[in-house]
């Protein structure tokens, strides 16, 4: 009898072992292709750097004309810099256009060339500005020298704080600056073209970026956004692009600046109120390295999301202005690479895609839950001129071939519509992940649109620890469906697909390619299907699909039907 016991004790645990596995390899997630959440808004169509030279060079053409590329919606570019002194030399956290210089009698001179450059690059694509006023040009700064940093991955990054940051020595002259530049634009490109950007006065003002004091920001923003006003009332401007709001400082900020827009008297006209057509603050991650493993942590990107919506919110007379996250990424340092910050080595393969499609999601659903405007997240990725192949810099592309991480916006480029409700078994609730992060089991959760003929379903299966498991088998149900047939094109990133960083590894790393071999990178850098189209039976308005998706991989089922 003992034995008997001990036989069904053991046949009992075995079952439980097995039930357990099959729960932790197995995620169910049904779409609701009826149930309409909220307009499918290209919030992931902004991105921005802090080089504005590297724009027209190169690499740098060829990214954008990708960006343009990834849709029928416009893309939006910030960068720093455009009023930086300088010969128009780029270098890492550095750009210049020269555009204000005086002559000997102190007069302005203003010059246009290279921030022309600049904006014809973009426009030539159908890019546009996101148009940062800032910073200050070495002949206005009260602190002009030293001006031009040389700042390197694993310098101090205090060493890029130069006098380009500092309150202009003439206030009258910044306005006047602002004021000739837009009107210019408005004479190269055409008043509609302008009238369509979004412009911003400066970048951190409550941190480093900014060497005068509170109210001489508040100043500096008056007097620039009256130079844009002057020249072109209809154009729309925004700040401030505080760095964060998770912490005090950020909140406490960006409160003083949105009151002081309201409620305080202007530093240019003397009147109530300062004009603002737009809110933008920034929001990051904080990733680690525990015992060799890369651990990102979500939650304080989100928790930064979250506040800046909480107080917008709270002002009835701007809570319905569109809201720009100016940066949003899953850490603050573009340029400083993993050789320097070891936790960075997210950034060459698929943790960085399966990260975006995941933390997007929820910014999608924090926008929901506070019912804001929310208009743009710009990620903070572009690319880098010139410098090693995969050296862990936050960019989309490495020396002209796609990085992983571009493949989710080609996904998302092909969603559109309206967002249609989500449930999934392994599918963590937004409070979670703000809170916490995502530490427990992986993350297999889906963002989904329904348009006129057409579905578009991401899942991903992401973790905030950057290891490598077995693929989970996905069971996806989409219900809704008013055709008998649909079209379903399965687009891939993982290991295998859509991922030049392996195709990279597997050549031995090379840092001296030949042009076959960059051919075939970037080839490999390009979003690749999953087998081939299938035309699939629904059943009762209902698709039953399975998947196999690796731990940090991403994957695209598109729908298209007649």
């Amino acid at each position: 009898m003992k034995n008997l016991i001990k036989i069904l004790f053991c046949i009992a645990l075995l079952h439980a072992s097995f039930t357990h596995v099959k729960a932790q390899s197995t995620a169910s997630i049904r779409v609701n292709l009826d149930h309409e959440i909220a307009p499918m808004k290209p919030i992931w169509a902004w991105f921005g750097a802090d080089e504005p030279n590297y724009a027209y060079m190169k690499d740098g053409q060829k990214l954008l004309t990708e960006l343009s590329n990834l849709s029928k919606n416009p893309v939006y570019f910030r960068t720093h810099n455009l009023m930086t002194s300088g010969d128009g030399t780029a270098a890492l956290k550095w750009g210049s256009t020269n555009i204000y210089t005086e002559d000997k009698n102190g007069n302005p001179v203003y010059s246009w060339t290279i921030v022309d450059r600049i904006f014809d690059t973009y426009l030539k694509r159908g890019i546009k500005p996101l148009a940062q006023i800032g910073f200050m040009p070495e002949a206005l700064s009260t602190h002009p020298e030293p001006y031009r940093h040389h700042w390197q991955p694993g310098h101090p990054y205090k060493e890029i704080i130069t006098g380009w940051a500092y309150p202009p020595k003439n206030y009258e002259k910044w306005g006047n600056l602002v004021y000739e530049w837009v009107k210019h634009c408005v004479k190269r490109y055409g008043q509609k073209e302008v009238e369509s950007w979004y412009w911003e006065v400066w970048n951190e003002p409550n941190g480093d970026y900014w060497k005068g004091t509170v109210s001489e920001f508040y100043k500096l923003y008056d007097y620039a956004a009256d130079g844009l006003k002057r020249a072109l009332p209809t154009a729309k401007i925004g700040g401030c692009n505080v760095a964060g709001t998770g912490g005090a400082g950020g909140t406490k900020f960006l409160r003083g600046f949105l009151q002081h827009c309201i409620s305080d008297t202007n530093y240019v006209t003397g009147k109530i109120g300062s004009p603002l057509d737009a809110v933008l603050f920034h929001a990051k991650g904080s990733p680690k390295l525990i015992n060799g493993v890369v651990r990102m942590n979500m939650g304080t990107q989100l928790r930064d999301i979250e506040a800046g919506f909480k107080l917008v919110n709270s002002y009835p007379q701007i809570k319905n202005l569109p809201i720009i996250l100016g940066e949003s990424d899953p850490e603050g340092c573009a340029a400083c690479g993993m050789q320097t910050n070891p936790e960075n080595a997210y950034r060459n393969g698929t943790m960085f895609s399966s990260y975006t499609a995941a933390s997007f999601a929820r910014e999608y659903l924090l926008a929901d839950q506070y019912q804001v405007n929310f208009k743009g997240s710009v990620s903070w990725s572009f690319e880098f001129e010139n410098q090693p192949w995969f050296y862990g810099f936050r960019d989309l592309a490495t020396n002209g071939v796609d990085k992983p991480v571009l493949n989710v916006f080609r996904m998302f480029g092909k969603m559109s519509g309206n967002r249609v409700e989500v449930i999934g078994s392994n599918f963590y609730p937004l409070k979670t992940v703000c809170d916490s992060s995502i530490r427990n089991g992986t993350d297999i959760g889906a963002l989904a649109s329904k348009d006129k003929n057409t579905a578009a379903v991401m899942v991903w299966n992401y973790h905030d620890d950057d290891l490598h498991e077995p693929a989970n088998l996905v069971n996806i149900s989409i219900n809704g469906l008013s055709a008998k047939t649909v079209k379903v094109t399965r687009f891939l990133i993982d290991q295998n697909h859509s991922n030049s960083y392996e195709a990279w590894k597997k050549m031995g790393s090379p840092q001296q390619l030949t042009p076959t071999q960059i051919t075939q990178f970037e080839q490999a850098g390009l979003l690749q299907m999953d087998g081939n189209v299938q035309q699939m039976l629904v059943e009762n308005g209902q698709l039953n699909m399975k998947i196999n998706l690796e731990r940090q991989g991403v994957e695209l089922l598109k729908l298209d039907w007649k």
